[in-house]
């Protein structure tokens, strides 16, 4: 902790000896060691003491002695809630005992671990670097969101806290703790609290652990890195919306530049280094999985302001009293008036909420189902990889690993009791594209994710395409199943005998023999088609009969039931020496005179093309979006390792090189994910058609992205990062794919080239 402290001043004094007996009891102590005691001169709220003995140090908080706030100064509320945080492994120091005897030192108090950092009094950060200012105020918002995550049913603190309707008892609490402490009347408190109590959120009910007082001078840094390895004060927590510690963190950015009466409570604004509020709310909220909103943000912010207010009310208060906790306790008399000015301009102000400013904002029901989805995962699918892997491990080298590993089936189970089943597809989800893009972006995090789902490719494509042109016949037979994950399927285009790239080059025949299509061919790549469950596929074929026929309406879509006579699957071929059974493999499928109804052909003969554009749209969407998602796991890993490890005497990161690299990574995954949300949008707004530029431009631009990110992580890893003891390099082999699937980057160059060229001509034409 800090190591600004001071003799105990005289108001605080209490009988060392009788603490040391109460300690060498608790076998904290022997009985001869000496106890030095000393004052820390921070903090306003509860005295702290450095106690120090020849072989450890420790930290005392204690209740103040004298006349004090109802309710305040709760001492053993922090003791409990920090018990239970550092049990959950939350950084706090490690409380030791709680004392309710105030025979020992006069008041109740409580004993916890000394903890060695750096701790900043100052929310300017003077002396800091730039670089280091920002990587501490992004340290700081993600403990934040980090304590805004825990499940607060599994911390053990029952009754602590009245949950829904927070926001309505803050400003009831502040109001009372104001009067109460109240040395001379300031009607631009009443005016505030009267404008609180007047537009409270409609929406209240969201509840976890708060801290209440959650700012810089609350926590305790590394001494040498930049991050948190100790939350502090936390007399004020309970549980309500967590949304105030956010705005109460926030505050310094919302200060006019001439609130100075404390030092210590100056404006950010413009301090190069320090991050903008969008910034941190960004980060704040992927690490806690939700929208990147922050609706009634100047509400939050004037009750945080009042807050302070009747807080720095309290000090002066105490002040008075004689029992104040530090020396310039008296200062805060002067705060609270030009503190309620503030709260008032804030609660008047239109330029806080950020809730307008993303693009692409997802529905209500897209943002709660995304919510679900990162629960889902974070509490079902992360804690299964582990078994997932173990599995394929297990069966190297027998016929199982082509089946799901039967957790696999438990996780489809409680993600369709869930609800979260065939999100991709608008009809039945009720999500649009731009809902979904977010929800695949989660997915891809982690391999097998899709299919816990239903939301796997090639089935995906597969079942829309038979939504959007099945005939009911088809409809019933084979995406009533797929829909419910009975069954899988496949896709069957690529050929090994021809130049795919050009999909009119396919030699796969399909003739008309009376009522019956007869196939003919060789197909390779056909993912999906090694897994047991996998009952049928969608065959690309071109009729044998070309007359009459344009270049692009001699190719027809067929559903081939994979046990019909004459298809064979071949073998099963590798990606970069994997035969990637996690996904059923990717086989070559021989079609020998197969026959099957003419009425399994989708929408007619001809018509393969046309449905292949529709096919491709929001199939290519799902599989940049998820790329996206690996890509963010990537920097992830690479982040990690980079922090963890050591060479020529510092940190990886503390390399140019590696933090250059971390930095290309942010830039190239923001660009293409917001490339992709776009292009989301026009598929909602103009349809596949007309969105034809930005599909294939995404196409590009995700997998070109996913290589270069998740290639960054590998080099980091360094050995490591080619084994199969990280998943990296499972992980480039399916997004150096995503380089071909669906067609090679080239051929989409060429069709945005095309389209652009277009799009400029008739610009030039308007023009004339």
């Amino acid at each position: 902790m800090d190591e600004t402290t001071t003799p105990v001043r005289e108001q605080h004094k209490f009988s060392t000896d009788r603490l040391h007996k109460y300690l060498s009891v608790n076998s904290l102590l022997s009985v001869g060691d000496s106890l030095n005691l000393r004052q820390y001169s921070a903090g306003q709220s509860n005295p702290t003491f450095l106690i120090e003995t020849p072989s450890k140090r420790y930290v005392l908080r204690k209740k103040p002695t004298g006349q004090l706030l109802p309710g305040a100064h709760k001492v053993d509320r922090e003791f409990r809630v920090q018990k239970s945080l550092f049990a959950a492994g939350f950084p706090v120091p490690r409380p030791l005992l709680y004392c309710a005897d105030a025979e020992v030192i006069g008041t109740e108090f409580y004993l916890m671990d000394h903890v060695v950092g750096r701790i900043f009094r100052d929310h300017r950060l003077p002396g800091v670097s730039p670089a280091e200012r920002t990587a501490l105020y992004v340290a700081a918002v993600e403990t934040l969101a980090k304590l805004h995550s825990l499940n607060v049913a599994t911390l053990n603190l029952e009754g602590f806290g009245r949950g829904p309707g927070y926001c309505r008892r803050q400003v009831s609490v502040w109001g009372k703790q104001y009067s109460a402490a109240a040395h001379k009347d300031i009607p631009a408190m009443d005016e505030l609290s009267d404008w609180l109590m007047k537009n409270l959120p409609s929406n209240d009910n969201e509840v976890t652990l708060v801290h209440g007082d959650f700012r810089l001078e609350n926590l305790i840094f590394h001494p040498s890195e930049s991050r948190v390895i100790a939350v502090l004060d936390w007399e004020l927590s309970t549980t309500g919306q967590p949304l105030t510690d956010l705005a109460y963190f926030f505050m310094p950015h919302y200060w006019p530049t001439s609130l100075g009466i404390i030092s210590t409570l100056g404006s950010i604004k413009g301090i190069e280094g320090i991050p903008e509020v969008g910034d941190l709310l960004s980060i704040y909220c992927r690490c806690r999985g939700i929208p990147q909103t922050l609706p009634n943000l100047n509400f939050y912010l004037a009750l945080s302001v009042f807050k302070l207010a009747g807080i720095a009310q309290g000090v002066y208060a105490r002040h008075l009293l004689g029992n104040a906790s530090a020396p310039n306790a008296e200062a805060f008399g002067e705060c609270v008036e030009p503190l309620a000015r503030v709260g008032l301009q804030l609660a008047s102000s239109t330029k806080t909420d950020l809730s307008e400013e993303r693009l692409f904002v997802q529905t209500a029901k897209g943002q709660a189902i995304l919510q679900q989805v990162k629960v889902f995962m974070r509490e079902h699918v992360y804690p299964a990889q582990k078994e997932v892997a173990d599995y394929y491990s297990k069966h190297a080298n027998d016929p199982q690993r082509w089946s799901s590993p039967p957790i696999m089936e438990d996780l489809k189970s409680k993600a369709r009791e869930a609800g979260l089943w065939n999100l991709f597809l608008p009809a039945v989800s009720g999500l649009s594209q731009v809902d979904y893009a977010y929800i695949a972006e989660e997915t891809g995090r982690c391999l097998f994710a899709p299919e816990v789902f239903n939301c796997n490719a090639p089935d995906t494509g597969n079942m829309e395409v038979l939504h959007m042109f099945g005939s009911e016949e088809q409809k019933k037979k084979w995406l009533e199943p797929l829909l419910k994950g009975e069954i899988r399927s496949c896709f069957c285009m690529t050929e090994p005998d021809v130049a795919s790239s050009d999909a009119t080059n396919m030699e796969c025949t399909l003739h008309r023999d009376g009522d019956t299509a007869v196939v003919n061919g060789k197909k390779w790549w056909s993912s999906g088609a090694g897994h047991p469950n996998c009952r049928v596929a969608i065959v690309m074929c071109r009729s044998s009969s070309k007359e009459g026929r344009g270049r692009h309406s001699q190719h027809s879509m067929v559903l081939v039931p994979l046990d019909t006579p004459g298809v064979k699957l071949v073998r099963a071929l590798t990606v970069f020496g994997q035969d990637d059974a996690i996904h059923g493999g990717h086989l070559e499928v021989h079609f020998e005179n197969v026959r099957v109804p003419v009425a399994n052909i989708i929408l007619g003969e001809g018509r393969g093309f046309e449905i292949a554009q529709g096919r491709l749209g929001p199939g290519r969407l799902h599989h940049c979006m998820r790329a996206v998602g690996a890509a963010e796991m990537a920097l992830e890993l690479l982040c990690q390792r980079a922090a963890s490890r050591k060479t020529f005497g510092k940190k990886l990161y503390q390399h140019e090189v590696v933090a250059h690299w971390i930095a290309e990574c942010r830039l190239m995954i923001e660009q293409t994910r917001l490339l992709t949300l776009s292009a989301a949008h026009a598929l909602d707004t103009v349809g596949s058609r007309a969105a034809r530029k930005q599909i294939a431009m995404i196409k590009v631009v995700a997998a070109r992205m996913a290589c270069k990110v998740v290639d960054c992580a590998i080099q980091v890893h360094g050995g490591a990062g080619v084994s199969g003891d990280v998943p990296l390099a499972q992980m480039y082999a399916h997004v150096r794919t995503l380089r071909l699937a669906d067609g090679p980057d080239e051929v989409h160059l060429s069709s945005i080239a095309h389209l652009e060229l277009r799009d400029q001509l008739k610009k030039a034409q308007s023009k004339l």
